[in-house]
């Protein structure tokens, strides 16, 4: 029973080992000083996947042509050669958007093209015509076929709140995301092959030097981008659909070797007169980034390398504490004139432990904490192998014996049961001695 319970005791152990070595670092968000225009936003350091801001992160929102950059990454995960493989473009796709006031390339009826040409008239200008041609194509002629299949994706992607209707995100009631469910989908299409390369396009002739496919991200756009263009922007995908997404963006920006993510939703498009906003979510990232770029550095917060704690040791020849290190290093983005030394630290740590002890063997954990923001669990384990000193232990368990309530009442009652015998045995001595007749000597 005792070794059933003992290894059950073990799986625990291990298990609850693996719970908490797997939590991710949380959000370290911080205020920023300037207001925001859009009504959903997620901003994250790539480089250490923290979240630095957040507004309305989960709130459903209409994503619009951000939508695209699903389209792309279920083309680009179904087609083995993009570049070679060809499609016709057929004239009944491009009538489902009759009437739609939609953004197209200008594809045209039965000419054909290649997934990669497709897939730069997706994301340059923005053409919901590629985008229904593509979904065509990839569904076998059944476009609510690869519909499905972003949904499944997305579901893989851990997207909880994210329900796609079309291939290029026209409103419907059915089509929606939210801006962190976006942010993982960008992610996820940043390690795609030539996404990042078409996103990042200000203008192409993959069509021909008569066709020029230019961009609608402004901030990409250093010829047309006017105040909207920033040199350290790359990509994405604009999105608007006029009130009732707002302006979207979905953008990446990188300098001085620091990557963020900007996905902002929802930015004012028109107002009662019908006079168009400036693009907020332009505006918004924009200042994002210069803000990160300029407050925010990366910090190693706790190093491996480092002995941080010590805890009391049992059964060890000439030693009783052990040193503790962290079992991984840990760095993250905080402001720049941050002292490191108020990063908040609690210890989870037993007051003594047993030896024999393994080096990289887990003791207990650290949790770091910045502006009562918990940034990350870490575990501390052993920094040396100790082995197990078996005079000691013996000496222990013999000293627990005898100092153990049960030794003791033992003992007592030993003891009573001895007095107890030697009284009786006193007391029939007497009896007896009392009780032997008396001799008679006759006198001489």
């Amino acid at each position: 029973m005792k070794k059933i319970m003992t290894i059950l005791l073990s799986c625990l152990v291990f298990l609850s080992s693996l719970l908490i070595s797997a939590v991710p670092a949380e959000a370290a968000e911080f205020d920023i000083d300037f207001d925001t225009n859009c009504t959903a936003i997620y901003f994250e350091n790539i480089d250490t996947e923290t979240v630095v801001y957040k507004k309305n992160a989960d709130e459903r929102r209409y994503p619009a042509s951000t939508t695209k950059i699903m389209t792309y990454i279920i083309t680009a995960e179904n087609v083995s050669d993009i570049h070679n493989t060809k499609v016709t473009v057929k004239g009944s796709v491009l009538h489902m958007l009759d009437g739609t006031g939609s953004s197209v390339a200008g594809l045209e009826d039965k000419e054909e093209l290649s997934i990669y040409q497709l897939l730069n008239c997706l994301m340059i200008p923005s053409g919901n015509d590629a985008a229904l041609v593509l979904a065509d194509y990839i569904g076998d002629g059944d476009i609510d076929k690869f519909v499905s299949m972003m949904n499944k994706k997305a579901k893989e992607l851990g997207c909880s709140h994210t329900h796609f209707a079309n291939p290029h995100g026209l409103n419907d009631p059915n089509h929606y995301t939210t801006v962190s469910d976006m942010a993982k989908i960008a992610k996820y299409a940043l390690t795609l092959p030539e996404f990042i390369d078409i996103s990042d396009t200000a203008t192409s002739d993959c069509l021909g030097e008569d066709r020029y496919l230019v961009t609608t991200n402004s901030m990409i756009d250093p010829v047309r981008g006017g105040d909207y263009y920033y040199e350290y922007a790359k990509g994405v995908k604009t999105g608007s659909t006029g009130n009732d997404s707002g302006y979207c963006l979905v953008s990446t920006a990188v300098k001085g070797g620091y990557t963020y993510l900007c996905v902002a939703y929802g930015a004012p498009y028109e107002d009662e007169n019908g006079e168009s906003y400036e693009n907020g979510a332009m505006i918004d990232s924009k200042n994002l980034y210069e803000w990160a770029f300029d407050n925010l550095s990366i910090k190693t917060i706790i190093d491996k390398n480092d002995l941080v704690k010590e805890v009391g040791l049992d059964f060890a020849w000439n030693k009783d504490t052990i040193q503790l290190a962290p079992a991984n290093s840990y760095s993250t983005i905080l402001p720049d004139d941050l002292d490191i030394s108020s990063i908040d630290k609690v210890y989870d740590l037993p007051e003594r432990i047993e030896a024999p002890i393994k080096e990289g063997e887990k003791i207990g954990t650290v949790t770091l904490s910045y502006a009562n923001q918990k940034l990350v669990t870490v575990d501390l384990v052993s920094s040396e192998t100790v082995d197990r000193s078996e005079l000691l232990s013996a000496v222990d368990g013999i000293k627990k014996v005898v100092t153990s309530q049960w030794f003791i009442i033992c003992v007592i009652v030993i003891a009573i049961l001895v007095m107890t015998y030697i009284i009786v045995v006193a007391v029939y001595s007497r009896k007896r001695k009392a009780q032997r007749p008396v001799k008679k000597y006759r006198k001489f």
